[in-house]
């Protein structure tokens, strides 16, 4: 398994349950950090529209949540995790609240973010809604900045793009 791949790295789903990500090993990711009152938030529903149009042909969304920008996501990962589905219909998987940013950012979230680790992005995430695009592989290919909606078409193309690789 290649060092500059995401399959090396754990995590904790929003149950608090560890999650090897080599559990998605095949599939195109789009790994996006969270927050619940930011003014982006409604950008769930999109990407909520995007997982439904991809989900069946091996893509996932990953989401995780994150109080770094603003304080803007205050929320217990119960909280969380029913604000989400009551408001936005969310089925993608959620993960545990992590810091995304700074010397306290998670592994996994250096990882996408430094160039150094992943091999080839380097994009710390600038706010709530930063995308990492992440092909079958486990190869961080790709992000989007926060302002960048989910159903762009520079995002839909460049995911079908790796699907039918």
């Amino acid at each position: 398994m290649s060092t500059t791949s995401i399959y090396h790295h754990k995590v904790s789903n929003i149950k608090g349950e560890e999650v090897s990500l080599e559990k998605f090993k095949g599939k195109v990711l789009l790994i996006v950090n969270t927050a619940t009152e930011c003014g982006l938030t409604p950008q769930l529903q999109d990407l909520e529209k995007l997982y439904e149009e991809f989900k069946d042909h091996d893509f996932e969304i990953l989401g995780f949540p994150s109080n770094d920008f603003g304080a803007q996501e205050p929320r217990s990962e119960n909280e969380i995790q029913e604000f989400c589905m009551v408001n936005y219909g969310v089925s993608f998987p959620m993960f545990s609240k992590i810091h995304v940013k700074g010397e306290q950012a998670h592994p996994f979230y250096k990882f996408l973010s430094e160039k150094k680790q992943n091999g080839k992005v380097n994009s710390k995430p600038l706010w709530n809604f930063h995308k990492y695009l992440v092909d079958k592989d486990g190869h961080v290919v790709d992000y989007f900045l926060p302002v960048t909606k989910p159903l762009n078409s520079r995002v839909t193309k460049k995911i079908r793009s790796l699907l039918i690789k």
